[in-house]
């Protein structure tokens, strides 16, 4: 089942019609033909894949991040825009019979829908994408997007990573999609974890470990890959950050290798500005049975090293309590 997806790595041709209409019996559509590149990240927990296409009512670019969940044996398909650079709502589901169906709510022409899409008539060299949507809750479902893939190629061509510009800090918010670009390379990174945020604790958990950050689609995301080991055990965490041109914004999503979903349990990324210097991102989250507050800082910046820090507010931002303080210090080559 975690290998599902396996027939999707490589290099692809597409060519893809997209309904305007799907209800419509008379809806005109638009074709595009174009290159999809999908390979492993996260050391084969995922897959990420790169589109591009183009057509008669312009250029078209998307992101989407597979994700396989071991505790629910299932799939989601976490896709992202160009022009938005806003995650759509997940579609989750699994193969069977080698077809899979992953299926999720979103909205339509101002009204709830369920969209699903289908990967079928899977060969070593070609497969199909179909899109559906429905307004009945799933007793008859209309064809959004089509997509047929020929392989170009086996393996994506591998390219070195970014070694990013280091910068002395963080950028000022007139160039926030590059507020990440220092980022990107390798980090030894050690940890402080409070024990039990917001019972008075006092106890901190060390960890170490190695966050290994890579510049993706053009610039305007960027996937960080966290290990790290301690007394109280392993850590592998996934971080997607993605940048919206229109709020000037980034968001960040996480998901962690025991669960294999983004962003639990709100489903919500974390959102965040450049504000004094440093990178602020801000969630609401349940916690231990209560709605809390969380806010996530990057910075200060130096050109071989940084800082950041998570905290935990139960009074609507009034006090905020520290519980995760990571110290990133780069990895030469």
């Amino acid at each position: 089942m975690q290998h599902d997806f396996d027939f999707n790595l490589g290099v692809w041709h597409t060519h893809v019609r997209r309904i305007a209409d799907p209800f419509s019996q008379t809806s005109s559509f638009t074709e595009l033909d174009g290159t999809v590149t999908v390979r492993k990240v996260w050391g084969g927990k995922a897959q990420l894949e790169e589109i591009e296409a183009d057509g008669a009512k312009g250029h078209w670019e998307g992101l989407t991040l597979f994700l396989y969940n071991p505790e629910a044996k299932e799939w989601s398909q976490n896709y992202v825009n160009g022009k938005s650079g806003v995650l759509d709502p997940p579609l989750i589901g699994s193969f069977k019979d080698g077809r899979g169906e992953l299926i999720s709510q979103d909205t339509f022409q101002n009204k709830t829908v369920l969209v699903k899409g289908v990967w079928s008539e899977i060969k070593p060299d070609s497969h199909h994408f179909d899109e559906y949507i429905s307004r009945d809750g799933g007793e008859t479902w209309s064809r959004a997007f089509i997509a047929v893939l020929t392989r170009v190629q086996t393996t994506p061509t591998a390219s070195a990573p970014d070694p990013g510009t280091n910068a002395a800090k963080i950028v000022d918010p007139k160039d926030s999609q590059h507020a990440f670009d220092w980022d990107i390379g390798t980090w030894d990174i050690h940890m402080m974890r409070l024990a039990h945020p917001l019972t008075g604790s006092k106890t901190w958990n060390p960890m170490n470990g190695t966050t290994v950050n890579s510049k993706i689609w053009g610039g305007r995301a960027n996937i960080a890959e966290v290990k790290a080991s301690g007394p109280t055990g392993e850590l592998e965490l996934l971080a997607l950050r993605l940048f919206n041109p229109d709020t000037q914004e980034w968001t960040t999503s996480f998901a962690t290798s025991k669960v294999g979903i983004l962003n639990p349990p709100t489903g919500r990324p974390t959102v965040g500005t450049v504000e004094n210097g440093r990178l602020t991102f801000y969630d609401q989250e349940p916690y231990d049975g209560r709605t809390i507050l969380v806010r996530f800082r990057i910075g200060p910046v130096s050109a071989d090293s940084a800082e950041s820090e998570q905290a935990f507010s139960d009074d609507g931002g009034k006090t905020w309590e520290t519980n995760w303080i990571n110290k990133y210090a780069e990895v030469k080559k």
